[in-house]
């Protein structure tokens, strides 16, 4: 029986990869093509995302209020004696929307813009904003709930309310965390040093880039996305920065390694362990196997 192979083909902007099979000489490791922005587009639209993201943080702190008022009785709301723990837990949906989205949208931003990892604390608190507002949203309501008398709400209607809250609060903090933060030095350093490679790969659920079309650890991959430098507006937007816009943090080792052997100057580039190459670090182990991306 002739053995099929996977292949995933160049397709355009906006559109999803198509998989097909194929005889092994046909497979080609392409993917989607995925358009830049220059530094002043860059920051333009992740000021846009941030402005969305406070807006909404504050919908879901009016939310979490509303909820507050109707543990206490100080809200009038159709029904609210019969019905008073459906309004609650309507209140935290609407909180826990709100608060999902804006910290996507906020790490989103985090990766166009990065905010500066020189102060590390601040760095820090910046970068997982989302998972700190997500606390804001809910915590004071969990220990509002919890403090409250027979009289507000009674012991079954507390414990309901208390563990939707919960759970709530720990997938929005749990999506609100940026697990691959990016920081400005970070990103500034691999366009001044990556900046000449014509094309960088990625795959879609991946934090590492690639340097190159075949390294081992993409190889198998079937769902490559890759950015190519180009001019725009009069602003060369390296091939680098368009994946580290998608969520890419790291250079993959094997491509450090084999940039090194080509003579490749990487000192200061994160890999994708978080490590800095130079810092004592060596990526050029001599690695043959590796799991799919």
């Amino acid at each position: 029986m002739e053995e099929k192979k996977r292949t995933v083909t160049k397709v355009s902007s906006g559109e999803k990869a198509r998989k097909a099979s194929a005889p092994a000489e046909e497979v080609k490791a392409t993917g989607k093509k995925v358009g830049g922005l220059t530094k002043a587009e860059e920051k333009s639209k992740a000021t846009t995302l941030r402005i969305v993201s406070a807006i909404l943080w504050l919908a879901a702190i009016a939310c979490e209020v509303l909820a507050i008022l109707v543990v206490f009785r100080a809200l009038r709301l159709p029904g609210l004696e019969k019905a008073r723990i459906w309004w609650i837990i309507g209140f935290m949906a609407v909180d826990f929307i709100c608060c999902v989205i804006a910290g996507l949208l906020w790490k989103k931003a985090s990766h166009l813009d990065p905010f500066s990892g020189k102060n590390k604390f601040l760095f820090f608190i910046l970068s997982q904003l989302g998972a700190i507002m997500a606390a804001v949203c809910f915590l004071p309501l969990i220990i509002i709930v919890l403090a409250s008398k027979e009289d507000k709400l009674d012991k079954k209607s507390k414990t309901i309310v208390t563990i939707v809250a919960c759970v709530l609060l720990a997938i929005a903090c749990l999506l609100g965390i940026d697990f691959h933060p990016l920081n400005a030095e970070q990103k500034a350093e691999a366009a001044q040093q990556l900046g000449d490679y014509k094309k960088v790969y990625w795959t879609r659920y991946g934090h590492k880039y690639h340097l190159y079309e075949n390294c081992q650890a993409i190889r198998n991959s079937t769902d490559v996305s890759y950015s190519e430098g180009e001019e725009i507006d009069g602003e060369f937007v390296p091939a680098v920065t368009v994946a580290m816009d998608n969520g890419c943090t790291g250079l993959c080792a094997f491509c450090a390694r084999d940039a090194e052997k080509e003579g490749k100057n990487l000192d200061g580039i994160v890999l994708d362990d978080g490590s800095r190459v130079g810092d004592g670090e060596a990526p050029a182990q001599d690695l043959t196997t590796v799991p799919e991306e």
